[in-house]
C-alpha cells in the first residue's frame, strides 16, 4: 500500500488485521522459519495484536508515554543533548580536517541514553543493546545472522526483566514485571516481546529522525534560516521532515480477513499487506503537486509517520520532545553545521523499514 488512501483505508478498516493466523500462506506453512522479516510476523506484541488484547497491551505502556510523564523527562533530556554536543565538538577539534560522524556521537546516543533511562537499563547494559537492535532492521543479512541476533537481543533483555525482578525500580520494566507477575496480564513471552518493540523502536526512529533533519535543513539551507531567524518554528520544520523523509518507510505486516476492495483494488482474503508510510505521506492526491518537495512553510505537513487512529505511536511525544530539545540546540551552537560529503556518498540503511544512513559526516564549521 503505497498511497495515503490505501494507507490510511488499511489502518482503519476493522476487515483488516495484524494477527498472522489470518495469512493463508503463513499458516499452508510457505513461510520458512529463516525468512528474513519472520521476528516481525511472529512476536506477541502489539504489532501482531488485534482488538482487546491491543488495547491491552496499550494500557499497560500508555501511562510512561503520557504528556506529564514524557515533560519530567525534559530536563534530563537537555542534559544529555549538551553532553552530547560537547562531544562533539571535541570530536571535531581532534578531527585533522574537522569531519565528524554525527550519527554516531549524538544521533545514536540521545535516544538510546532516552530510552534506556525509561526502561531503567544500566551503562553496562547499553552496549549490548545497541548492536543487536541496529541488525534487528537489517534486511541484508543472511537468515542465520538474523536468528543469532534475535536471540542475542531476547538474551539481553531476559537479564535485564531478571535483574529488574530481583531490584525493582521506577523504570518501565519495573511497571511492566507488576502487570506480569501481580496482575497476570502479560505472559513472559508478551513481556520480552514488548520490550524488544519499545526499545529498539523508540531508539532505531528517533536515531534516523535526527539525522534525516539534519539533512533536509543542511540541504535546504534558505528553509533552516527561516527557523534560526525565528520565522518558522521548530516544531514545524520537524513535521515536515516528519513527512517528506519519515524515519521508517514499512511496518510488517497486515492481513485480509475477507475478500475486499481497498483504495479501489480487490484484494483477496489472507493476503499480506505492506504499509508504505513514507511514500504515503509523499502522495501528491493528499499534498498536491509539491509533495515531493521539502517546504517547512507549507501550510498542511500532515503525515503518517507515527500510524494513523488506534495504531497511533505511543512514542510520538517523546520523540517530538527530544527532537525540538535537540535540534534548536545544535544549529544554536553550530550554526554552519553542513553534511560534509554529496548524499549519493551517504550509505543508506539496509532495511525496507528504518530510513536512514549509516553514518552522517558532518563539519560544524
Amino acid at each position: 500500500m503505497t498511497t495515503h488512501e490505501a494507507v490510511t483505508q488499511a489502518l482503519a478498516d476493522p476487515r483488516i488485521q495484524k494477527n498472522k493466523k489470518y495469512w493463508t500462506a503463513f499458516n499452508n506453512g510457505e513461510i520458512p522459519a529463516d525468512w528474513p522479516l519472520i521476528s516481525w510476523i511472529i512476536n506477541e506484541n502489539m504489532l501482531s495484536r488485534d482488538g482487546e488484547d491491543h488495547s491491552r497491551l496499550r494500557r499497560l505502556v500508555s501511562k510512561a508515554f503520557t504528556p506529564r510523564r514524557v515533560e519530567l523527562l525534559r530536563g534530563s533530556v537537555v542534559a544529555i543533548v549538551e553532553s552530547l554536543l560537547d562531544a562533539l565538538e571535541r570530536a571535531a577539534e581532534a578531527s585533522e580536517d574537522g569531519v565528524v560522524d554525527l550519527r554516531a556521537i549524538v544521533s545514536q546516543p540521545l535516544p538510546l541514553t532516552v530510552i534506556s533511562d525509561l526502561f531503567g537499563v544500566d551503562e553496562q547494559t547499553r552496549p549490548k543493546l545497541h548492536g543487536p537492535v541496529g541488525v534487528f532492521f537489517d534486511q541484508s543479512i543472511t537468515p542465520e545472522q538474523a536468528m543469532a541476533t534475535f536471540f542475542e537481543l531476547w538474551g539481553v533483555l531476559t537479564e535485564l526483566v531478571a535483574a529488574k525482578r530481583a531490584e525493582p525500580g521506577d523504570d518501565l520494566t519495573t511497571a511492566l514485571i507488576a502487570a506480569r507477575d501481580e496482575e497476570d496480564k502479560l505472559t513472559e513471552d508478551e513481556l520480552i516481546w514488548n520490550l524488544v518493540l519499545f526499545i529498539s523502536a523508540g531508539y532505531e526512529t528517533t536515531m534516523n529522525l535526527i539525522s534525516n533533519a539534519v539533512r533536509a535543513l543542511t540541504r535546504h539551507r534558505d528553509q533552516l534560516e527561516l527557523v534560526m531567524e525565528g520565522k518558522v518554528e521548530w516544531s514545524k520544520a520537524i513535521e515536515e521532515v516528519l513527512r517528506w523523509d519519515p524515519p521508517g518507510q514499512y511496518v510488517p505486516m497486515r492481513y485480509t480477513t475477507e475478500d475486499m476492495e481497498l483504495a479501489g483494488v480487490p484484494i483477496p482474503k489472507g493476503e499480506p499487506l505492506l504499509l508504505g508510510y513514507g511514500s504515503a505521506s509523499r502522495d501528491e492526491a493528499h499534498h498536491g503537486p509539491t509533495a515531493e518537495e521539502f517546504d517547512i512553510t507549507r501550510e498542511d505537513s500532515s503525515h503518517l509517520a507515527f500510524s494513523h487512529g488506534r495504531h497511533y505511536c505511543l512514542g510520538a511525544s517523546l520523540a517530538r520532545m527530544e527532537m525540538n530539545e535537540v535540534m534548536p540546540r545544535l544549529f544554536e551552537r553550530f550554526p554552519k553545521l553542513e553534511v560534509a560529503v554529496a548524499d549519493e556518498e551517504l550509505v543508506p540503511a539496509p532495511s525496507i523499514i528504518s530510513n536512514g544512513v549509516e553514518a552522517l559526516p558532518v563539519r560544524l564549521r
